[in-house]
C-alpha cells in the first residue's frame, strides 16, 4: 500500500533561480514542519524529469507535486518542454492509485487530465486553472496541504479535497481546476 506523503518535483527558468523563487522547497520544508514526510528533487531536464519519476515510483508516496511552468499542452523544464502525452508515457506506469498536484501556469486542463487520467487509475489532477504568482502558489498549497493532513493524515477522500479546496481557493482568490475519474471511468471536472 502507498504512503500518504508528498513528492515534488520541481524545475524553474534561469530567472526564478536567480530570484531564489523556489516554491516546491519551500512547500517541501513547510509539509516537514507539520510532520508530513516529502522528498523534494529539483531537475532542469527532460532526462532527469524521467529518472526522477523512477525515483518517485520507488518511493511509493501516494501524491506528487509538479512546481514549474507550463504552457497549455506542456510542462516546462528549465531547458526543455515535456509534451502532455510524454509526460503520460513517463508516469502512467506509476499513478495508479495516486493524486497529482501542478502548481503550474496554465497546464492543468482536459488535455493534461486526458493524459494522467483517462488510461491509468489515477485518482485525480489537481491545480491552478490561470496565472498564479509564485508567492500565492506557495501559500495556497502549504494552506491546502496543512488543511488536508489535519483531517486525515493516512488518506485524501474526495469530499474533503472538495471542501478544502472551496475554502482555500475563496481565502486566496485562485481558481483550481480537480479532475477525476468518476465510475464510469468518465474524467470529472469541477472548478474553483
Amino acid at each position: 500500500m502507498s504512503k500518504p506523503n508528498v513528492f515534488i518535483i520541481e524545475s524553474l527558468n534561469f530567472e526564478d533561480e536567480e530570484n531564489d523563487r523556489f516554491e516546491g522547497k519551500v512547500l517541501s520544508k513547510i509539509l516537514k514542519l507539520n510532520g508530513v514526510d516529502s522528498q523534494y528533487y529539483y531537475i532542469r531536464t527532460k532526462q532527469e524529469l524521467d529518472e526522477i519519476i523512477v525515483k518517485f515510483d520507488e518511493s511509493d508516496y501516494r501524491y506528487l507535486h509538479l512546481s514549474c511552468h507550463g504552457s497549455p499542452d506542456s510542462l516546462e523544464t528549465t531547458l526543455d518542454s515535456v509534451s502532455f502525452k510524454e509526460l503520460n508515457d513517463m508516469l502512467a506506469p506509476c499513478l495508479d492509485k495516486k493524486r497529482v498536484f501542478i502548481s503550474a501556469c496554465e497546464m492543468v486542463n482536459e488535455d493534461l487530465a486526458e493524459a494522467l487520467i483517462g488510461e491509468t487509475d489515477c485518482y485525480s489532477v489537481i491545480g491552478p486553472s490561470e496565472p498564479i504568482l509564485f508567492s500565492d502558489a506557495t501559500i495556497f498549497w502549504s494552506s491546502f496541504y496543512h488543511l488536508m493532513f489535519g483531517e486525515n493524515d493516512s488518506s485524501m477522500k474526495k469530499r474533503d479535497i472538495k471542501t478544502v479546496l472551496e475554502k482555500t481557493t475563496d481565502l486566496f482568490e485562485v481558481k483550481v481546476n480537480y479532475f477525476s475519474k468518476s465510475k464510469k471511468h468518465r474524467i470529472k471536472k469541477f472548478e474553483y
